[in-house]
């Protein structure tokens, strides 16, 4: 399956450019991460480092710096005064073992779920990914705590899986 998804995104990829992007020698633009965030959704806002567009109802932003090679996928959950003792302890049981790559974060009074890589090594399949697992994240808020790519043994959670967003993701994100 994974040989299939990256025989994909190899052609994709080089139908998009006329060469395979983010190989070894090739690393991750604003401008190709514009394309596929429009691949996911047409109505995307903003670009060169700063995207909001819509995954099922759920705004995601994408906010990017070349010069610090830095990216990060961000959905708001709630207010962070709202979150008691309880909710926090699960919060951070469930970064330990359900929420996988994205995270439950707190900042500026916000709970959000972030998905942070450094930008040049990132590829498609890791992006679309890390969108999906964003917003599984936050509709996983209060119930399974679940980026959906699957349970990291060891943990405290036994979160349902919700890969079926992140595989619909894939395959818009990397569809030609």
């Amino acid at each position: 399956m994974a040989a299939m998804m990256m025989v994909a995104l190899v052609s994709v990829v080089t139908a998009a450019h006329g060469k395979e992007v983010n190989t070894a020698n090739d690393v991750m633009t604003n401008v190709y991460l514009g394309q596929l965030i429009r691949r996911i959704d047409k109505n995307a806002q903003g670009d060169d480092g700063h995207w909001q567009f819509k995954v099922e109802d759920v705004t995601v932003t994408v906010l990017t710096d070349e010069k610090a090679d830095r990216m990060r996928i961000i959905a708001p959950i709630a207010k962070a005064a709202s979150l008691n003792k309880e909710m926090m302890k699960r919060l951070m049981q469930a970064n330990f073992d359900s929420a996988l790559d994205a995270r439950y974060a707190v900042a500026k009074g916000v709970l959000w779920s972030a998905y942070i890589h450094p930008l040049s090594p990132l590829d498609a399949k890791q992006f679309l990914e890390g969108v999906g697992q964003v917003v599984n994240l936050k509709v996983t808020f209060g119930s399974s705590f679940s980026s959906g790519a699957m349970l990291f043994n060891g943990g405290d959670s036994k979160a349902l899986q919700r890969k079926m967003l992140i595989e619909r993701l894939l395959q818009k994100g990397l569809a030609i």
